[in-house]
């Protein structure tokens, strides 16, 4: 069947082909597949079914997330469970270093559910596992796909303190949006937070937008501006999927040519490294944001 398709978007009557994921095959996926299930080892990658699941893990990444998979905010996009948190797990950060350990991983991406319901909004424990990671693999790489805290600095400086080589904080979408996609967070907060790490001397931060929740072209590129006037250096750009009938739905999806527009722009602007695509996301081709 094919895809009718006005200007830079096609219309959501069913995925279109470029949307179509390859099944993950190759040596080192099958060999960290078998992993994951002999110890049942938890990653983003297979929970979320991720379409770059293959290509990643045959780079040697891949994706923890801690502190439980219960998050205090509803956001629209998101498939993540929403309610009340089960207590913190403080063994989580060894249990985190130790599947990175037997996976053999050279690059692990850590992110979190929202834990608005912690005094300390779940920064202490962000702390230990990186800790926890760099003392039990060494030679492993770290990025940190943090949440906005509420923009509180004593909680950011702890992610600060342990200096992950890369950390990332997701805008998710432009700034008229952001009420109707994140519910709780703020898009000039999130900027500010950006903002604060760079400032408080993380040598590479990142950011993330999804497209198709219908957004217009010239708020994408404000929002890029408003991330290299906040000196991020890496932005990925990817097409957002409704999770379920009760989440937020596509409203377009985005041609290959005008993602590959947006890489463009987003290179002149000056980020050192920006995917675009429509199956990108947040830790996409991340080890290759470390060099």
């Amino acid at each position: 069947m094919s895809v009718e398709t006005l200007g830079n978007v096609a219309p959501p009557k069913g995925k279109p082909k470029w949307l179509r994921v390859k099944l993950p095959t190759g040596k080192k996926y099958s060999q960290l597949r078998g992993l994951v299930d002999k110890y049942n080892l938890h990653t983003i990658c297979t929970s979320g079914s991720c379409p770059n699941m293959g290509e990643c893990w045959g780079e040697g990444t891949a994706t923890f997330m801690i502190l439980g998979n219960i998050c205090t905010r509803s956001c629209g996009f998101c498939g993540v469970q929403t309610g009340r948190p089960e207590n913190v797990d403080w063994s989580e950060p060894e249990k985190v270093a130790r599947s990175i350990k037997i996976m053999g991983i050279r690059h692990a991406v850590i992110t979190s559910v929202d834990r608005d319901d912690l005094k300390d909004m779940g920064s202490i424990i962000w702390a230990e596992t990186v800790k926890a990671v760099r003392r039990m693999n060494p030679n492993t790489t770290l990025e940190t796909l943090i949440p906005d805290f509420q923009g509180i600095e004593n909680h950011i400086n702890r992610i600060v303190h342990v200096a992950p080589e890369v950390v990332s904080h997701n805008m998710e979408t432009v700034k008229r949006l952001t009420r109707e996609v994140r519910i709780q967070a703020k898009y000039d907060r999130s900027l500010g937070v950006l903002k604060y790490l760079k400032d408080s001397g993380i040598n590479r931060t990142k950011s993330g937008i999804m497209l198709g929740l219908g957004e217009q072209e010239e708020e994408v590129i404000q929002t890029m501006k408003d991330l290299r006037k906040v000196n991020v250096d890496v932005l990925t750009i990817g097409q957002y999927l409704q999770p379920s009938k009760k989440h937020l739905p596509v409203k377009e999806f985005i041609l290959p040519e005008q993602f590959k527009k947006y890489e463009t722009l987003g290179l002149e602007m000056g980020f050192r490294y920006v995917e675009s695509g429509a199956l990108v996301r947040s830790s996409y081709k991340a080890h290759k944001h470390v060099d």
